[in-house]
């Protein structure tokens, strides 16, 4: 979902599920015009990355697929430009499957990468979990009203107690001058926004909710694929791509490795907060 400040990036009740298409294969755009149409949304597709960038500004899409060999920008450009205003969830396809490709698509900016051929039931499935990890705001699955937001599965358990605070203001949790908010799904440090993909706000709610308990690179890939509440397998190239959105994560932290104020990482296990410091700029 939407983080930040800006009014633009999420999509409203008035829009309900809206979807874009970046494909220039006639066929494939169809077909993938069909599969989301079929899945409730209401759905626009473009041939070119250009075009694809314009109907992502203009229709605030819930959901984009995107090409990555497009005649003129490429997929990874266009995924760039439209980090720039969006934070649509993007499902990057390709008919390459070298894991130098999918790590290209995450660090441009996708939140998901599917390889061709794909199977129409696939994608279709990962576009539910995407909808059941996120709360919409006024949106469900089936498009009616949504219910009260569940803190994120993989931080619930009988650990300690948090170390990130409750805000003065309901609904935040705040950590060393970190804030974000589930229910409006923004994100702040010393109280300047910060503009996260909906992966990589997935991720830092997992942390500020898991407090100091370390969570780990399997639980938060299980929790990226919507399967959270299984033991699924979890792949090398999984673990990757959570290392990718956690480096992306922290680089807009301005959160560094080696000196974290708010991710620490345990090596070999996974992720969890840093120490709380005494002062920190509030809001």
């Amino acid at each position: 979902m939407s983080t930040g400040s800006s009014p633009s990036a999420a999509p409203t009740q008035a829009s309900g599920r809206v979807a874009v298409v970046i494909e220039d294969d006639a066929d494939i755009r169809n077909l993938l015009s069909a599969i989301l149409t079929q899945a409730g949304f209401t759905c626009h597709a473009s041939g070119t990355g250009a075009e694809g960038i314009d109907a992502v500004r203009t229709h605030q899409p819930i959901v984009t697929t995107l090409d990555i060999s497009l005649p003129g920008i490429d997929g990874f450009e266009v995924a760039r430009q439209i980090r720039a205003f969006s934070s649509t969830y993007i499902i990057m396809l390709s008919a390459r499957d070298e894991e130098i490709d999918t790590l290209m698509g995450l660090d441009a900016g996708a939140d998901d990468y599917l390889t061709k051929p794909f199977r129409p039931r696939e994608l279709r499935a990962r576009i539910e979990a995407m909808l059941r990890r996120y709360h919409l705001p006024g949106l469900t699955e089936s498009g009616g009203p949504a219910p009260a937001a569940t803190p994120a599965p993989a931080a619930a358990s009988s650990a300690p107690a948090a170390a990130a605070e409750d805000d003065d203001e309901a609904g935040w949790l705040a950590h060393n001058g970190l804030r974000i908010n589930e229910e409006m799904w923004l994100c702040d440090v010393d109280g300047s926004p910060v503009e996260l993909t909906r992966s990589e706000f997935d991720l830092l709610l997992a942390i500020m909710q898991g407090a100091r308990r370390v969570i780990s690179k399997d639980a938060l890939a299980l929790e990226l694929r919507g399967d959270y509440a299984t033991t699924g397998y979890v792949s090398d190239s999984d673990k990757r791509a959570v290392e990718v959105h956690m480096a992306n994560l922290r680089r807009k932290l301005n959160d560094p490795v080696g000196a974290p104020r708010f991710i620490e990482t345990v090596r070999g296990v996974g992720y969890r907060l840093a120490d709380a410091r005494r002062s920190t700029a509030r809001r």
